[in-house]
């Protein structure tokens, strides 16, 4: 595998997200999917996303958690809550040896799908303001910031609120937005 001279991310190799399967979550995935927000979302935070949080959403009907699995493993999670009028994509995470393949795309799609189906149109997300790899998956998916909000990472780091209507058809050039 060769990396990227400039910032030391792995290259996409050949494999390609037909590789992974995406399925709901189990309960037993719980406690790598909180390991993997603790290192992959929460790095330098209070960890608020443990593994009995994790197993309410996969157990409440308005929830959703979905995985990517790849050789028995699971390199990459979301979560999203769905309501009437608009749903919320609470975590995104990708092992970082397996982005850049489409797996953070795909899992987006796949809940955008869900919630377009079920009549719930617009998806919100919050983010790291410091996370410019982030704000440009998004952006590339049809995000679009909405407001900062400071200090609502406990306290200590700002976020930016992003924000989807559904219905609107969103363009994904083919080598960008890939996670």
């Amino acid at each position: 595998m060769t990396t990227c001279s400039r910032c030391s991310t792995p290259s996409p190799d050949t494999r390609a997200v037909y590789d992974y399967r995406f399925e709901p979550a189990r309960l037993a995935d719980a406690a790598r999917l909180a390991a993997m927000s603790r290192q992959l979302v929460e790095s330098g935070l209070r960890p608020a996303w443990g593994c009995e949080r994790i197993q309410t959403h996969i157990r409440h009907p308005e929830s959703m958690v979905l995985v990517a699995v790849r050789g028995g493993m699971i390199t990459g999670f979301a979560i999203m809550r769905y309501a009437d009028d608009t749903a919320h994509l609470n975590l995104l995470a990708v092992d970082p040896l397996h982005r850049r393949r489409g797996v953070g795309q795909r899992l987006v799609r796949w809940l955008e799908e869900s919630a377009l189906t079920a009549g719930t149109f617009t998806i919100g997300l919050e983010l790291r303001a410091a996370n410019q790899g982030a704000r440009a998956f998004y952006a590339a998916l049809g995000y679009r910031e909405l407001v900062q909000i400071p200090g609502y990472y406990q306290g200590v780091e700002a976020a930016i609120r992003m924000q989807r209507d559904v219905r609107a058809p969103s363009f994904t050039p083919p080598t960008a937005a890939r996670s």
